[in-house]
């Protein structure tokens, strides 16, 4: 399928990276100077709906760039345009909910490294895609830095072929704790009463177990959450058989309020998690955000992250079965 179509110019930002032939992202604007309003830009994906669906999954991520998109009402047009389901963020990100489809996007400090994943990962459904609105640009800092996890996944098997094996076989466990209140001061620091949408315990009990958790309550009000067993690679259709990284072990493992292991309770060995780590670092790829930016990921194939920053920084998000 071409790149192009009567409605969008391909263009390039600094960062972009050529990956097994694909450009990641891959920056669509205006065809022409005067049609970068906002009614021009959703009509044109209005009419190439399809189009600009196969762009994502082809190129794992586009960035709309040079269109008129200024608040979250309009971004909210641009997701509803294509007819996507919403779906309810599960996590431990502080987030606050700014109009229909759109929330901000994570609200912990800004000078935190926002660690590389999938979002909601450890979740029985989550989203396809994850959609990024930039309403203000940081002056320093701040990208939102993507991953192709397959890369991940061939570079493990390849320098740790039997630890990838023995995970792949048992599976992983994870536990996270949460507080009963949000706790703006942390990235993680999202209570469980919002995280549930209830205060009532037996209620909270209820959606967990739905969700693929088991949960043990604290004495200090707080909830433990036990996941497992989870993958630790997914093939998803129409992504070239390639096995994803689709696991969080580098983000929870050995933390104060989070663990991963293997679903035994086998240990992971700490080096193959540095290393890991090291890996997912070195195939990152990054831009700097510019005001209306509008960016699409496909939440199978990248992993994301969010680099520290100064303030300030406004950047909303929609998540999309």
């Amino acid at each position: 399928m071409e790149y192009s179509c009567k409605e969008f110019k391909v263009g390039k930002c600094e960062g972009e990276k050529i990956v097994d032939g694909e450009t990641i992202p891959l920056v669509l604007g205006p065809r022409e100077e005067n049609k970068s309003d906002l009614e021009s830009l959703l009509l044109g994906l209005n009419e190439n709906k399809e189009w600009f669906e196969e762009m994502i999954i082809k190129n794992s991520a586009v960035l709309l760039r040079g269109f008129d998109v200024k608040k979250a009402e309009d971004f909210n047009d641009i997701v509803e345009t294509f007819g996507w389901e919403d779906i309810r963020y599960v996590g431990p990100a502080p987030r606050t909910h700014i109009y229909k489809m759109i929330w901000t996007a994570n609200e912990g400090p800004l000078s935190e490294f926002i660690y590389y994943h999938h979002e909601m990962v450890l979740i029985k459904e989550y989203p396809k895609k994850v959609i990024l609105f930039c309403e203000i640009p940081p002056p320093e800092g701040g990208e939102t830095p993507v991953v192709p996890s397959f890369r991940v996944t061939e570079r493990m098997v390849e320098e740790f072929p039997k630890e990838v094996k023995e995970m792949e076989e048992k599976g992983l466990k994870y536990t996270f704790t949460a507080p009963s209140n949000n706790d703006t001061n942390s990235m993680r620091g999202r209570g469980w009463e919002d995280a549930f949408g209830s205060s009532d315990r037996k209620e909270v009990e209820k959606r967990t177990k739905a969700l693929g958790m088991d949960v043990e309550w604290l004495e200090n009000g707080g909830l433990k959450t036990i996941l497992g067993p989870r993958n630790l690679t997914k093939v998803f259709e129409g992504r070239k058989g390639r096995k994803m990284w689709f696991n969080t072990i580098v983000g929870m493992h050995g933390k104060d309020i989070s663990s991963a292991t293997m679903a035994d309770g086998t240990e992971i060995p700490a080096h193959v998690v540095k290393r890991c780590g090291e890996i997912i670092e070195e195939e990152s790829i990054q831009f700097k955000w510019e005001k209306g930016d509008v960016l699409f990921l496909d939440n199978y194939a990248l992993l994301h992250g969010r680099r520290p920053s100064l303030a300030p920084r406004r950047v909303l998000v929609a998540t999309t079965i």
